[in-house]
């Protein structure tokens, strides 16, 4: 049904129609047995395909990626398509309405995506509030947090340590970014001091009622591999829980897209960022010898897909942009090859 009305999605703007879309399915769900009929459909259950990790049950390795419901208004509704666990944001403490429009491009012939978002959200506390009133029914939820465009990179840490703080009871983890493109400078808080400073100031902030929550640290394709034998270096000292590998690409190279669109200013992803993605985190699990979980992220449009990226050293996977090209039905067709 999805390959049927994809070319109709497709003729129109990538933003919109997304928010058309998520509209559509939180107002079809309104109907009595819907629910339920989609998570028939489109789960797949096994006791196989359950991870514990970061002292945290997921009932499958397959993930929604950030971006997708930054304000975590579609959580419900996106469950019942199978995923063992939702990421929302990025979220800043304060609302943004992020970059101009168009922002968002869509490059058929490549099967990817650029955006240039910038972290348009509605603020922490609205999407506290939201997580506070949603059934979770065992779902694992991770908080994407990021700092406010206007914020100076010196005072990034207290942008982190707002979201922090404000999400701390209503996430199971957190995903600290500084890898997105379309913030102003905001990679260069990827460099090793700066980095580190956040993520120490966190790991001290830590812990509530004796309760403490995974850190995890999303990161670009971009980086050398000195820069990601800094960010060994750098998860070892902080003793964060592990990394999200990776967020968008500013690399162009190979695209088949028309020159209007392929350069267009903002991060790629979809297909062209997937083997990057799996060389680091092989990388990261090599020299690390394993020392801390990979959730691997960036090109998944099949099974084989996701099977490279675990047998490259990640523990689970995230999708996005193979969710929009390839349909809902992609988490199944993945968690039932897992289990083949």
């Amino acid at each position: 049904m999805y390959k049927l009305i994809k070319p109709l999605f497709f003729q129109f703007d990538p933003e919109k129609i997304h928010y058309f879309v998520t509209g559509s399915l939180k107002n079809a769900q309104k109907i009595w047995g819907l629910p339920a009929l989609l998570k028939k459909v489109y789960s797949f259950n096994h006791v196989s395909l359950e991870r514990e990790l970061f002292g945290l049950k997921f009932k499958n390795p397959v993930g929604l990626a950030a971006g997708f419901d930054k304000n975590g208004e579609y959580i419900e509704e996106l469950a019942n398509f199978g995923f063992g666990f939702i990421e929302v944001g990025t979220v800043t403490p304060l609302p943004q309405p992020g970059n101009d429009k168009p922002r968002m491009f869509r490059l058929q012939e490549d099967a990817a995506l650029i955006n240039r978002m910038g972290f348009n959200n509605k603020g922490v506390d609205v999407l506290a509030r939201k997580l506070e009133s949603i059934k979770r029914d065992g779902l694992i939820i991770g908080g994407n947090i990021g700092k406010n465009k206007n914020t100076p990179n010196e005072e990034a840490v207290n942008d982190y340590i707002k979201c922090f703080d404000r999400l701390f009871d209503v996430v199971d983890y957190f995903v600290v970014n500084v890898s997105s493109p379309n913030t102003p400078n905001l990679r260069a808080l990827q460099e090793k001091e700066p980095l580190k400073h956040i993520l120490n100031t966190l790991q001290q902030r830590n812990h509530k009622d004796g309760v403490s929550k995974p850190i995890l640290l999303k990161i670009a394709p971009d980086l050398t591999n000195s820069q990601l034998d800094d960010i060994i270096e750098i998860v070892q000292e902080t003793k964060i829980a592990g990394i999200i590998a990776t967020n968008t690409t500013i690399s162009r190279d190979g695209l088949q897209a028309p020159a209007s669109l392929k350069n267009e200013m903002g991060g790629v992803s979809g297909k062209p960022v997937g083997k990057r993605s799996t060389e680091v985190i092989s990388y990261l699990s090599e020299k690390s010898n394993k020392a801390f979980p990979i959730i691997g992220v960036g090109g998944i449009h099949s099974a084989k897909d996701a099977q490279e990226k675990l047998a490259a050293g990640a523990s689970l996977i995230q999708v996005y942009t193979g969710f929009v090209y390839e349909g809902p039905g992609l988490v199944k067709r993945i968690l039932k090859s897992l289990v083949r």
